[in-house]
C-alpha cells in the first residue's frame, strides 16, 4: 500500500496542515501518559493536555471558539479494523510520525464501504492536522513497533462519550456508536463482535509489511 504525505496533493480531500501552532509543551505532557503492552487507548479528554498552552490556541483557531475537549489515542496498531466520522473536523497531533487511513464518507455506498477506497498518510511528529468531517477515520498507525503512537484528538466537547439510548430509525442511526460518533466496523474487527454495524467490505487493511 502506497504510504503518502500530508504535503501531497493526494491529501487535499481528506483535511489540511495547521499552521504556526506550538505543540512542544503537548509533545511532552503525551510522553508522560504510558504505552499499553499491546493494543489501543482512548480517552477523550485528558486534564494534563488540556492544561497546555496550545489547547487555548485550537479552541479559539481552529474550532472558531467553539467548546472543544483535547484526549489522545495511543498503543500499537497496524490495521484498519473499522472508520468512523463525525458532524466536525478533528485535529491531531502525533508524539512521533504517525500514519493515518483514510476514505471519504462519499464513498460509502448502500451503507458500505470498500476498503480498496482507503489511502494511507504518513503525518510528521508535532504537526496538527485537520480531518474534515467527511473524512473516515480510525485509530492512527505507528511508524516504529517498539515505540508505539501517541496522538493528540481534538474534537467538540462530548464527542466519543457514552451515548443516550434512542431507537434508530435510519440506517445511519445504526451506524451511531457513541456521542458524535458515525461507526462503521469490518467483520474482523472487535468493534463488530461487540455489535457495531458492519460497514466495511474488502480487506482489513494492515500496514506491518509497509513500515
Amino acid at each position: 500500500m502506497k504510504i503518502y504525505s500530508v504535503f501531497d496533493e493526494a491529501f487535499r480531500p481528506y483535511g489540511a496542515v495547521l499552521e504556526n501552532y506550538d505543540t512542544a509543551e503537548l509533545l511532552a505532557a503525551m510522553e508522560q501518559i504510558a504505552l499499553p503492552e499491546e493494543g489501543t487507548a482512548y480517552l477523550p479528554g485528558i486534564e494534563s493536555l488540556e492544561s497546555c498552552a496550545v489547547f487555548e490556541q485550537l479552541r479559539e483557531r481552529a474550532f472558531g471558539g467553539m467548546p472543544i475537549q483535547l484526549g489522545m489515542c495511543w498503543g500499537h496498531n497496524t490495521k484498519l479494523n473499522c472508520l468512523e466520522y463525525h458532524r466536525s473536523s478533528e485535529v491531531n497531533i502525533g508524539w512521533r510520525d504517525f500514519i493515518l487511513l483514510l476514505a471519504k464518507q462519499e464513498e460509502i455506498h448502500d451503507g458500505v464501504l470498500d476498503t480498496s477506497r482507503v489511502r494511507a498518510f504518513r503525518v510528521p511528529k508535532g504537526l496538527p492536522v485537520e480531518l474534515y468531517a467527511t473524512t473516515l477515520h480510525f485509530a492512527p498507525c505507528h511508524t516504529c513497533p517498539r515505540c508505539g503512537f501517541r496522538v493528540a484528538v481534538v474534537l467538540p466537547a462530548g464527542t466519543n462519550t457514552p451515548l443516550p439510548a434512542f431507537e434508530p430509525s435510519s440506517e445511519e442511526d445504526r451506524r451511531l456508536w457513541m456521542r458524535n460518533k458515525w461507526l462503521l466496523a469490518h467483520p474482523e474487527s472487535r468493534q463488530a463482535g461487540d455489535g457495531a454495524q458492519i460497514g466495511l467490505s474488502g480487506v482489513n487493511i494492515d500496514i506491518a509489511d509497509e513500515l
